[in-house]
């Protein structure tokens, strides 16, 4: 008897008395498809893509609205006022959650908080700190990893940029292995320069770990960019910054780089990082397959124009057109324009439609990094989606969904 009831209780408990079981709720989303700019219907059920429809046309309201797969930032150093390498114990988990916000404003989903050169001390502990907002579910899954931009790179002036000269030092691996275990193995890329000594077994040990390295803050010959490619070496970071004003004709990290096909290239589209003929340039060499665009933004972002101290006590400006100055080096200090400003500027620039400009912005990061699940709009990938308009050659965010939940509505 004990079992007749167990076995109908089983049956109860797992909806198999011939009831079908209950659809996941769905919701739609219409705008014009990114790719093509037809109108489409994208169908979500828990948290991803299941359908996506064409459609005869809008509701006469949307009738300029696109709809675009989330932005994905390789290079934010914070945002609003906060910073990822503060020298302090004043960062926080929620400091993170205050830039994940600001960030779903400007449309981007998935980003790496990036950790400048530091002292050991203070990248643990807010290493510690990402990990738990990462783990937070708050976060939404926006976080996909870190970058650790130095301290492995040139101390020379220009190509050092506005990193701290006194904490730059040669690749120690069990110093990094620490940073790593402190990261909860979230580690997902390294920028480093591959003239320094150590670089090539750093760059071979990183590689086995599937962490990407980036080549960035270096002067480095075409002898030496060859031989990080050789181990594994796979993106410039931000290609053309972080370079001496004055450079050799012939021999620069430029043509060493550019001349690699087995080099990606991230660039600053923001408008001030590089000119107009630069980003054409660039982009002609390396296409839309391998060209990703960051946004190298800094706490200064959605900030009032003015002066302020960085970490060093020197004066940091933030111009009224958004340009971030170090006024003693008479250079620029990081960005205070999210990565949205920059893919909209590089499709404007190059003349590249509107899908290219987001593969740049959000596809080839996915790939780079192994997040498969997202930087497209198909059946089966995280629902991870942007409603925004274009208007004056500006990309202006109206809806973001990050796994299928509304985080943010200009309208709200």
């Amino acid at each position: 008897m004990k079992g007749i009831l167990y076995f109908f209780l089983l049956l109860f408990i797992t909806g198999s008395f011939g009831m079908k079981p209950k659809k996941p709720a769905t919701q739609e989303i219409e705008g014009l498809f990114y790719y093509d700019q037809t109108p489409v219907r994208i169908e979500i059920a828990e948290g991803k893509i299941i359908r996506v429809t064409r459609i005869k046309a809008l509701q006469p309201k949307d009738k300029d609205l696109y709809i675009g797969p989330g932005l994905i930032d390789n290079q934010v150093n914070g945002y609003t006022g906060v910073t990822f390498s503060l020298g302090d114990t004043r960062f926080t988990a929620e400091d993170v959650q205050k830039v994940n916000k600001a960030l779903w404003q400007a449309g981007v989903t998935s980003y790496l908080p990036t950790l400048r050169t530091n002292s050991k001390e203070n990248l643990l502990r807010n290493l510690a700190v990402l990990k738990a907002a990462k783990q937070d579910p708050a976060s939404r899954g926006s976080i996909a990893g870190f970058h650790l931009e130095g301290p492995y790179i040139s101390p020379e002036d220009g190509y050092r940029g506005a990193h701290t000269l006194s904490y730059v030092r040669k690749p120690d691996w069990n110093e990094f292995m620490d940073l790593y275990e402190a990261s909860g193995g979230n580690i997902v890329q390294v920028t480093l320069a591959p003239e320094i000594e150590g670089v090539l077994p750093f760059i071979k040990q990183c590689r086995e770990k599937n962490i990407i390295v980036g080549l960035g803050h270096h002067n480095a010959s075409i002898k030496q960019v060859t031989e990080a490619v050789d181990m594994g070496a796979g993106i410039c970071t931000h290609l053309g910054n972080a370079m001496a004003n004055t450079i050799k004709r012939h021999e620069n990290p430029l043509w060493s780089q550019l001349s690699e096909d087995r080099l990606m290239i991230s660039i600053i589209g923001d408008g001030f990082h590089l000119l107009p003929e630069e980003i054409r340039v660039f982009y002609k060499v390396k296409g839309p397959l391998r060209t990703i665009i960051t946004s190298d933004v800094d706490r200064y972002a959605g900030m009032k124009p003015g002066k302020y101290l960085n970490a060093e006590k020197d004066t940091i400006e933030l111009t009224p057109d958004g340009a971030v100055m170090y006024v003693a080096r008479n250079s620029l200090s990081g960005s205070a324009s999210p990565v949205t400003k920059g893919v909209a500027n590089v499709m404007k620039v190059t003349g590249c439609t509107m899908a290219e400009a987001f593969r740049m912005g959000s596809t080839n990061a996915a790939r780079l990094y192994g997040l498969n699940d997202r930087g497209e709009l198909r059946p089966g990938m995280r629902a991870d989606i942007i409603l925004f308009k274009m208007e004056d050659d500006k990309i202006h965010i109206k809806k973001t969904f990050v796994a299928g939940e509304m985080v943010y509505d200009s309208d709200k």
